[in-house]
């Protein structure tokens, strides 16, 4: 490995010492005698100075081309004057790579380019301390969630992106070329996870890929998901499952408050970790806030839209609570638990709201493989299609429950972004399938 410490580990108990760093050049500001380099690694940025009177000289750095990649060695200046406390007095440098050419969007400064040329152009866009800041962020919510299910005895597992029936049907597959099958995309593991729960893995999560082949024209929708999995068994009811779900992201959100506080400084992002039990209504209860508090009426009468999502989030944030539960949804699809007598809501069903915007939909599943086939027939959906699933509830299946937790919507509102594309590295939507 080349020699270099990151920028973030130089602090001002380094003054004196002598250190490498090496990273793009950010930016440059000629003063004439004095030449000040930003370099730029993917912890900071930290100033170099070069004066006449330096082994380094100002014509040295005078040479150099924007975001060429390069190796710094000096010592180490503690002064209040120099972003983040300190700056590096150069004692030898060398260029690694040379830029062959000026970038198309900038990168050190704060020039608005629209979002179809920098997605076009990522590779560079993510050079911005502030854009790769998101995916910092990212990484660190990921590994969290990670942690907390490992810390509960959860195992992870892995299910195929390819198979030959989707979870939900309908025209929101895409349909791929198998030998000379028919197959699908993945729309969720949905399927999957029951599967395994039915064969004893009932503590289970999966971090993975679902593909909606939807025409959309949205801030809050892409055609490939990032998606974070859970399913757990023996649960009595879809309680259980909110349980689980709350817990997870407290403790998510949390250690994103901890550890990532670099991240949320550089995106102006302020963090709401939600201490108090995440309130849980009914469906109908939500209609009823939105009617009377805010004279809205979704226009499906079984769900609630984009709309009615935010009024929620913002009447409940102004509560204290920028985390709810909304149980019990009409309608639902064929595997969730539903007109269950003695109940008092149509399904199992919940969708998790943060901040306004659907983050997760979870519930307890059905795990009677004769109601499961009635709801299925009820529904227009056919048996025949899904003979592998139905297979496994043949054989003893316990009671269970999981959902899907929709990981680049998660990032989005802890970043505060305005659309979920810049949550995601590459994103997918309709109209773009490169880079």
């Amino acid at each position: 490995m080349l020699e270099r410490t990151y920028i973030e580990d130089v602090t001002d108990e380094s003054d004196g010492k002598h250190t490498t760093i090496a990273g793009h050049v950010h930016d440059r500001r000629d003063l004439g005698g004095v030449v000040f380099l930003v370099v730029r690694d993917r912890t900071g940025t930290m100033q170099v100075v070069a004066k006449e009177e330096t082994p380094v000289g100002p014509d040295r750095i005078r040479d150099l081309g924007r975001e060429d990649v390069v190796q710094v060695r000096g010592t180490v200046a503690a002064t209040e004057q120099a972003p983040g406390g300190v700056e590096l007095v150069p004692e030898s440098l060398s260029v690694i790579s040379a830029a062959e050419k000026a970038p198309p969007i900038e990168v050190a400064k704060d020039v608005d380019a629209d979002r179809s040329t920098r997605l076009d152009n990522r590779h560079l866009d993510v050079r911005r301390p502030e854009v790769r800041a998101i995916f910092s962020l990212r990484s660190t919510l990921v590994a969290a969630m990670t942690e907390w299910f490992r810390a509960e005895s959860f195992e992870e597992v892995d299910t195929p992106t390819l198979s030959a029936a989707g979870a939900e049907g309908g025209a929101e597959l895409f349909p791929v070329v198998y030998y000379e099958q028919e197959a699908f995309l993945s729309q969720s593991p949905q399927l999957y996870k029951q599967l395994l729960v039915a064969a004893g893995f009932d503590r289970l999560f999966e971090v993975g890929h679902a593909f909606r082949a939807e025409a959309f024209g949205t801030s809050r929708h892409v055609s490939e998901i990032a998606m974070f999995d859970v399913e757990l068994g023996y649960v009595e009811d879809h309680h259980d499952v909110m349980d689980v779900q709350e817990e997870s992201l407290r403790y998510t959100l949390r250690q994103a408050a901890e550890s990532a506080e670099r991240e949320l400084e550089q995106l102006n992002a302020s963090l709401s970790v939600p201490e108090e039990p995440f309130p849980r209504l009914t469906f109908e209860e939500a209609l009823e806030i939105l009617e009377s508090e805010y004279g809205h009426v979704p226009d499906d009468p079984t769900d609630l839209d984009s709309s009615g999502e935010q009024l929620l989030g913002e009447h409940f944030a102004e509560r204290g609570h920028p985390a709810i539960f909304v149980v019990g949804y009409p309608e639902e699809k064929f595997y969730y638990r539903q007109d269950v007598p003695g109940d008092d809501i149509a399904s199992r069903k919940f969708d998790l709201l943060y901040r306004g915007l659907e983050l997760s939909s979870g519930g307890q599943r059905e795990h009677d493989v004769d109601r499961l086939r009635a709801v299925m027939e009820d529904q227009g959906v056919d048996p025949a299609d899904f003979e592998f699933y139905l297979e496994s509830f043949n054989y003893g299946v316990p009671p269970h429950g999981g959902y899907g937790l929709g990981i680049d919507r998660l990032v989005k509102q802890v970043a505060g972004l305005d659309n979920v594309t810049e949550a995601i590295l590459f994103p997918r939507t309709p109209d773009r399938l490169t880079p």
